[in-house]
């Protein structure tokens, strides 16, 4: 399987909480659901082709706690989104989460790069990554992600997690393709490969 990592994104680079005020308040957060004025039909077109791609989905502790808390309501049949998410099997990442009652789902403790990779050495089309900030960050850094794909919101939340921190590994990345919809969401998918290129610009004399 590919390994993709897909976000939600601000255009200061947060992550956290797209979806509404509640999503997640963690660290005092409450500027949640800046995501949600800029939705229309190209967006969950465009969401629903990515999700259509999954064969599995890989969360971190934190996003796997609230997905697991809302879309388990969410269980209109005719909705490929909440069918997909609540259907395929499902993947957190946590050295202390002991349980995990919404199935399918395994816990992946210990050695997370290794058990990941040992994943993506399995037949099948994606493994997604969605929210999960940190893991995700830390899985690109280590060479493991196949594709990044993000949705940037058209606005500055001025505050919360961002999914590259200040102090991140960097990565270099090829844009496969862009897609811009009507309400201003930018659609990006990158290739990544590997570490980055610096240099210096010099001036045209002539």
């Amino acid at each position: 399987m590919r390994l993709v990592l897909q976000e939600f994104l601000s255009l200061d680079g947060v992550s956290q909480g797209p979806g509404s005020p509640e999503e997640d308040v963690s660290d005092g957060f409450t500027r949640g659901g800046w995501m949600v004025p800029h939705l229309d039909d190209a967006f969950m077109r465009i969401a629903r082709d990515w999700i259509g791609a999954a064969d599995g989905f890989l969360f971190g502790r934190r996003t796997y706690v609230n997905f697991a808390r809302d879309w388990p309501q969410m269980n209109d049949p005719d909705d490929p989104v909440g069918s997909r998410l609540n259907g395929l099997p499902k993947y957190v990442a946590s050295n202390t989460l002991t349980e995990a009652g919404w199935e399918p789902t395994t816990i992946l403790s210990g050695d997370v790069p290794g058990r990941v990779a040992e994943l993506k050495r399995r037949p099948g089309r994606e493994l997604q990554i969605h929210g999960s900030a940190r893991l995700g960050a830390s899985l690109l850094a280590a060479g493991l992600v196949d594709e990044v794909r993000l949705m940037i919101a058209p606005v500055v939340v001025g505050g919360g997690r961002r999914l590259f921190p200040d102090d991140g590994v960097p990565v270099g990345l090829r844009l496969l393709s862009s897609e811009t919809t009507p309400n201003g969401v930018t659609a990006q998918r990158y290739e990544p490969t590997g570490r980055p290129r610096f240099g210096t610009y010099e001036a045209d004399a002539g």
